[in-house]
């Protein structure tokens, strides 16, 4: 689907597909993933296998993908044939080639899934002047409450991992994203459709987008 002109797909779970104008291709947490368009970049924010598969990741690499992710992932990665993989941690913030990034922490408050000394991340991607923050597997932490000019915001709604409907469109209401797009959920990992539609009846004065 084109949203602000970029070409975005939820592939499954909390798996988001972006081909920008310039026809570069990022993906986020491949997962559960059938042959596509090759990754130039490709964020990974965290060594669960629904979010850090190897099995989808040597689907959609090629020799010039690079590879953004923790240091949890880095045995997973190795001897993939692509450009680099790059380590990260929450608080970097660097410019690639097409696109500048800022590596945003992303933990749990009241359960025990993610923890945050485990320094596992979630992204902010502006390309072609637009800002994608992929939050990862997260609660609604401190942290997020300064972030400022977003522009499509990929939050979970699921629950029992992460935050739920509820905590999600409380999020969305606060920070006013241009658009809001649900994911992890309808995978059977955890999270359904209805948790998705939950979400979306929740927000307001955001165009959210159920992909």
């Amino acid at each position: 689907m084109n949203i602000l002109d970029l070409e975005i797909t939820r592939p499954a779970h909390a798996c988001i597909k972006v081909i920008t104008n310039t026809h570069h291709v990022i993906y986020f947490d491949p997962f559960n993933l059938t042959e596509g368009e090759k990754a130039d970049y490709l964020f990974i924010s965290h060594e669960h296998y629904d979010h850090c598969s190897v099995a989808d990741i040597k689907k959609i690499i090629k020799p010039e993908t690079i590879i953004i992710t923790v240091p949890d992932c880095q045995s997973k990665l190795a001897g993939l044939p692509v450009k680099e993989v790059k380590l990260v941690k929450p608080g970097d913030a660097f410019k690639l080639p097409h696109c500048d990034v800022q590596v945003l922490p992303a933990y749990n408050i009241n359960k025990h899934f993610h923890m945050k000394d485990n320094e596992w991340v979630g992204f902010a991607v502006r390309i072609d002047g637009k800002i994608i923050y992929h939050t990862g597997d997260t609660d609604v932490i401190p942290e997020m409450k300064n972030l400022k000019g977003i522009d499509i915001l990929l939050v979970p709604v699921s629950g029992t991992y992460v935050m739920n409907a509820q905590e999600a469109a409380q999020l969305v209401n606060f920070l006013k994203p241009k658009v809001a797009i649900p994911i992890h959920y309808g995978s059977g990992v955890a999270g359904t459709q209805e948790d998705a539609e939950k979400f979306k009846s929740l927000v307001k004065d955001v165009n959210v987008i159920i992909l």
